[in-house]
């Protein structure tokens, strides 16, 4: 077999991002609001709107639930952003943010069957923002909180989730835990250790890293064997200057780091055999001689957007077992992608309250458990998202615990869940594909 040049390697790396400023201007727009229901004749209106539409409204008057089945607010999901954290560009504002939310609500289309709609905010306040939820809740399922700078979005997930009658989520939190735990279970189950055992060092102690290491937690991780860095170096509890203003940081601070380390990147990787990256996007975040100073065949998820901290073809020249990132275009992608929209499908289907850390690991767990039924080797630890039937059976774990925990407002069986998800997705992607064979989603650009 030919070997690939870096040159190429990089090539193949940056397409994406060329290929994508020629597309969206040409479709000007990922998502567009479709019809669910027949439109047989000009008469059909005095249904779906005044005067037939009355008796649906006197009937969600008498009892609030039933708009649930009268309208479709049972499978609505806000994208909400206020731009101040967009994949590794930062605080590029509502307007730049937009194309990242259409994107998401695509997928959440696509892969889940869940009608998704970006809305991205013009106030960076927090409490405007939970405001703004607030205001919205009554037409929405579900909340999917993105792209906002941390650690502002602890505050508004944590207000939010309390105060709302419906699941508010923020994917770079929970979504990014949730899919890491998934490729961390199968990634030991290769190199035969156990999660409570490994050494793991966390490079970044921004929103996702700080919720990927709570899900670590309660899946069984030693917090006293995890060491975390941010951009000012390891934390350790002579970091009194995050005492006040980031109350998470300073947790980690008193939680992990048994050895009380101090130092950066290349002090936190030593003797580690486990490294989850999640801070600034790279190359040369993360260099290849700090992964040499690892244990002897390491666990690497370098997932930084849109560039990982190191190339992956520099870790796996460095001696790394298992290597992940969050592209599509090497394998092993650590992607939320995997996450939402079957959790979201789930969590919809059983009309949850709410999104628990129960139900998160449940996901983790069935992702984990989709991929080891085709057979694990470093370069397949965890499913691609071609693989169509992981998000049922997401979905299906994620409803099953929510009605377990009492957090759901219906309850259907294992078969009912799963029957319900399936039909849905097939049909979201059936649709799609109908519409492009007949003409009306365009080829691309050559």
């Amino acid at each position: 077999m030919e070997k690939v040049t870096e040159e190429e390697l990089l090539a193949k790396a940056y397409k994406p991002g060329q290929d994508a400023l020629k597309f969206h201007p040409f479709y000007q727009g990922k998502i567009e609001i479709a019809l669910k229901c027949t439109v047989r004749s000009f008469e059909d209106f005095a249904i779906w709107y005044t005067p037939g539409v009355a008796e649906s409204c006197k009937v969600i008057h008498k009892n609030k639930e039933a708009v649930y089945d009268q309208t479709n607010k049972w499978n609505t999901v806000a994208v909400i952003s206020d731009g101040t954290r967009v994949l590794g560009l930062g605080d590029i504002g509502p307007e730049a943010g937009l194309p990242v939310m259409e994107g998401k609500a695509l997928l959440y289309k696509y892969l889940g069957g869940v009608d998704a709609f970006p809305l991205c905010l013009a106030t960076k306040d927090p409490d405007e923002i939970i405001k703004a939820v607030k205001w919205l809740q009554p037409s929405l399922g579900g909340v999917n909180l993105e792209d906002i700078s941390h650690p502002k979005c602890f505050y508004i997930l944590d207000t939010l989730r309390k105060e709302t009658e419906i699941p508010v989520w923020h994917d770079d939190q929970q979504g990014t835990a949730t899919v890491t735990l998934a490729g961390l279970i199968n990634a030991l189950k290769i190199v035969g250790k156990k999660i409570g055992d490994v050494r793991i060092a966390m490079i970044g102690a921004g929103a996702s890293n700080i919720r990927i290491a709570h899900l670590l937690f309660a899946a069984g991780a030693d917090p006293k064997k995890i060491i975390m860095v941010d951009s000012k170096g390891i934390l350790h509890p002579g970091r009194t200057e995050l005492k006040e203003k980031f109350k998470e940081k300073w947790e980690m601070c008193n939680k992990t780091n048994g050895e009380k380390k101090t130092g950066g990147i290349a002090e936190a990787l030593k003797g580690m055999e486990v490294c989850i990256a999640l801070s600034t996007p790279g190359p040369n975040t993360i260099k290849k001689e700090w992964i040499r100073a690892m244990a002897p065949d390491p666990i690497v998820f370098v997932c930084a957007n849109p560039i990982p901290e190191i190339w992956p073809w520099e870790v796996k020249e460095a001696g790394a077992a298992i290597i992940a990132t969050g592209r599509s275009d090497f394998p092993n992608q650590v992607n939320n992608s995997l996450g939402f929209p079957g959790i979201f499908r789930g969590t919809l289907d059983v009309r949850a309250k709410t999104i628990t850390d129960e139900m998160c690991i449940a996901a983790a767990n069935e992702l984990a458990k989709c991929a080891e039924d085709k057979g694990l080797n470093p370069e397949y630890i965890i499913p691609n998202m071609d693989e169509w039937e992981v998000f049922p059976r997401e979905a299906t774990a994620v409803g099953l615990k929510a009605i377990e925990q009492g957090v759901a407002r219906i309850k259907l069986t294992r078969d009912q869940i799963y029957q319900r998800a399936s039909t849905i997705i097939k049909s979201a992607r059936a649709k799609t594909q109908l519409l492009m064979k007949e003409g009306f989603i365009a080829p691309p650009p050559e």
